[in-house]
């Protein structure tokens, strides 16, 4: 399977329970009770989630958008969320990302209860999106669409903006990291050109790339090849891959192409009605009964 080196992770959190389990917990090389407990204590951060939805739902007056979906995000993984138009599934990006507030349950990242923040509280904890139709400012060179994200601009502040060269290195260090942002999607020779001049598949890139500058822990994507010819689909999904493996970033996305999403995912969950019908492996959702049934009415 391509891109699923987020394999290095489960398979180290293993290493280490093994390591516990040996030294710890009773074995022929028992450590004294204080490595004994920093051992446990590091095996119990390992095991944490990044991001985890518990009993999450969403109502609009009447109509119950999600739930009670509760699931798992493992750091440095790439999850896929898939079902049929209308299963929930850009609902609960937009509470993840802050945009709107659940109904009841909770949102936790980083251990932190984030549920109900907005979206640039959020955004400052670490999570950053893209959206299915790419929100760029078409006006602005690509470029200056990567200079707005980063945080803690000095420039922004009133004490400081009259006087450039309080800011100014910082200013050199942002366009810097935004022409090397530019340079992981192969949008470098591109970086003067209008957003509203680049191709559709470039406009996705684009807002990866944007969301990048933001130094996102979790980066939420809502169908990041739609609309996209089946190559460059494809391309997209090396380039994330390839992210997740030199930054670490860990990725949840929504993407109705299966075939190009299962090659690159570690796990997958799968919503119908607002409700969580299926996850695993992409082997294992591929050959749910339930889930056939709502894709192909078999």
């Amino acid at each position: 399977m391509e891109g699923a080196s987020g394999d290095t992770s489960i398979a180290l959190r293993a290493e280490i329970r093994d390591w516990v389990e040996s030294y710890c917990l009773g074995g022929p090389k028992r450590l004294p009770h204080v490595l004994q407990f920093a051992s446990l204590f590091m095996i119990a951060v390992f095991a944490m989630p990044l991001l985890e939805l518990k009993q999450l739902r969403k109502d609009y007056g009447g109509l119950r958008a999600l739930d009670g979906v509760t699931l798992d995000v493992t750091e440095g993984a790439i999850i896929g969320l898939i079902g049929p138009n209308g299963s929930g599934k850009s609902t609960l990006i937009d509470l993840v990302a802050g945009s709107i507030a659940p109904t009841a349950g909770q949102i936790i990242f980083a251990g932190d209860q984030i549920g109900g923040l907005g979206a640039d509280e959020v955004f400052q904890r670490g999570i950053a999106r893209g959206y299915q139709q790419p929100t760029l400012y078409f006006k602005m060179t690509a470029l200056d669409n990567l200079l707005l994200p980063p945080k803690s601009q000095l420039g922004e502040r009133p004490w400081h903006a009259p006087w450039h060269k309080r800011w100014a290195d910082q200013e050199a260090e942002y366009a810097q990291r935004a022409l090397y942002a530019l340079q992981q999607v192969e949008l470098l020779p591109h970086y003067d050109k209008l957003a509203a001049d680049l191709s559709g598949g470039q406009m996705k890139l684009l807002e990866i790339a944007r969301a990048l500058m933001g130094e996102p822990r979790l980066l939420l994507l809502d169908e990041p090849t739609a609309g996209v010819a089946p190559l460059l689909a494809r391309d997209i999904f090396q380039r994330i891959a390839r992210l997740r493996d030199q930054q670490g970033i860990t990725f949840l996305i929504v993407e109705h192409r299966l075939d190009i999403l299962f090659d690159f995912v570690d796990e997958v969950y799968a919503l119908h009605l607002g409700e969580l019908i299926a996850q695993g492996a992409p082997a294992d959702v591929a050959g749910d009964r339930l889930l056939q049934q709502v894709y192909f009415g078999d």
